[in-house]
């Protein structure tokens, strides 16, 4: 058994990873980030450093091809008291084996609707399968972390069993109105954020008839598509840093017509910016926004659209100021105490606890 002041050393298993842009790697940069500050070192095991091939229909996405051996390399070289597998593919399988041979604990998140993706590009194959596969995948983990109630409810219900809470936070000092940008466009400005895909359900934005500017920001395999589809749109490719926040502090409403997000950070990103959000209600939207006066939710996305033009933005400032990454990191690393070993000698350790949060007594 490891002393009371003993540092708890974290290995989170990821296939996504940089120069990936989407939620999963900011929130596991930001998580890292925000954990070290407060004193939990994060190492990540990711595709660098192994061959990969050209996911099919999305070749600007890469699929790393591991072997085990090198996976137990890292992991043993790495010397982590606990073990986070944070996505379904290649290295998580392989991660979640090393854990089942060596009788390890390791908790798990569910940050992806897979089920949805593949059933968007291959209708044929019903959800059920792929949610079978992932409640199997995802069944041996202490903890399987959502980051919403409704999703935890919904996976629930789905049969996935031992969930917990990790929500997500947002960079307020990044995003802020005052980064705004003067773009010339005519107004309202009607923006969405995201990868430019299928299952992103960007056509029901971009159908919609909307007065001043529609506007998107991001890349991804059906931008060429939609840019002949709706000439009329202003298509900004993708940004990041100050970039983005200055454009996004530029909109008057930012547009989440996804369906199939489990969250949606780009939404809390908004309204740190003061800009409200026109969503659907649906897992997401609905844990994000819900009744708080920041946004609109309605079935009718236009009509969602044009509600949130009444939307206060200094409401939507302050209700981003409450989701902080430290919070965040606070939960995982709460979640990550329950697996807490040894991985080279498989002993049960503890460690001193977190410092408070500033500010608390």
């Amino acid at each position: 058994m490891g002393g009371a002041g003993l540092t708890m050393r974290v290995l989170i298993a990821t296939d996504a990873w940089h120069p990936q842009v989407n939620g999963v790697v900011r929130t596991l940069t930001s998580l890292a980030e925000n954990a070290r500050r407060l004193g939990v070192p994060v190492s990540f095991l990711t595709p660098e450093g192994f061959p990969s091939v050209a996911m099919p229909t999305y070749p600007s996405l890469r699929c790393a091809l591991p072997t085990r051996r090198e996976i137990s390399q890292r992991i043993e070289k790495a010397r982590p008291n606990a073990i986070h597998i944070a996505t379904e593919g290649p290295i998580g399988h392989m991660a979640r084996a090393y854990c089942l041979k060596q009788g390890l604990p390791f908790t798990t998140s569910y940050t992806t609707r897979f089920p949805e993706y593949i059933t968007a590009r291959l209708p044929m194959l019903p959800e059920a399968w792929s949610y079978a596969v992932l409640r199997r995948f995802h069944a041996p983990a202490t903890v399987t972390m959502v980051s919403t109630p409704s999703l935890m409810a919904e996976l629930s219900g789905r049969g996935f069993k031992h969930l917990g809470l990790w929500t997500r936070g947002v960079d307020t000092e990044l995003f802020r109105p005052e980064r705004a940008k003067k773009l010339g466009l005519p107004r309202p400005l009607f923006v969405s954020v995201g990868r430019v895909a299928v299952e992103k359900n960007l056509e029901a934005f971009l159908a919609l008839d909307l007065p001043g500017t529609r506007m998107v920001i991001g890349d991804g395999p059906q931008e060429a598509e939609l840019r002949c589809r709706f000439p009329g749109a202003v298509f900004l490719g993708h940004l990041e840093g100050e970039e983005l926040a200055g454009h996004l502090a530029a909109g008057d409403v930012f547009v989440f017509p996804s369906k199939t997000d489990t969250f949606g950070i780009v939404q809390l990103e908004a309204l740190a910016c003061g800009v409200p959000v026109a969503a659907y209600p649906v897992t997401g939207p609905r844990d994000v926004v819900g009744n708080h006066p920041v946004g609109v939710l309605d079935n009718d996305l236009r009509e969602a659209c044009l509600a949130a033009l009444n939307v206060s933005r200094h409401d939507c400032r302050a209700f981003a100021l409450n989701h902080t990454w430290e919070m965040s990191a606070r939960q995982f690393l709460g979640h990550a105490r329950t697996v807490a070993v040894d991985v080279v000698a498989g002993r049960r350790v503890a460690y001193g606890a977190l410092p408070r949060a500033a500010g608390m007594r």
